[in-house]
């Protein structure tokens, strides 16, 4: 959904720091996703897809932790 105009006055929050919320959100919820498929993988014992799920894993972590650091410093100030 792309628009050419800032819809923040319907949400209240700039299309800008939506988005940013909209990243972490999305990066948190992957790294939870993740862990169910990690958890089937070693199920079946499947070491390379664990570590493939593992790795996505902890760049979803990091992705939300930058996401939150920016979003923090936006909100200070």
């Amino acid at each position: 959904m792309t628009s050419s105009t800032e819809t923040g006055h319907l949400t209240g929050t700039a299309d800008k720091d939506y988005n940013l919320i909209w990243y972490v959100e999305a990066c948190l919820e992957n790294a939870l996703r993740l862990e169910t498929y990690i958890q089937d993988a070693e199920r079946e014992k499947d070491t390379e897809v664990v570590e493939l799920f593992r790795k996505a894993q902890a760049d979803s972590r990091k992705g939300a932790d930058l996401g939150k650091q920016l979003l923090r410093r936006r909100l200070d100030n």
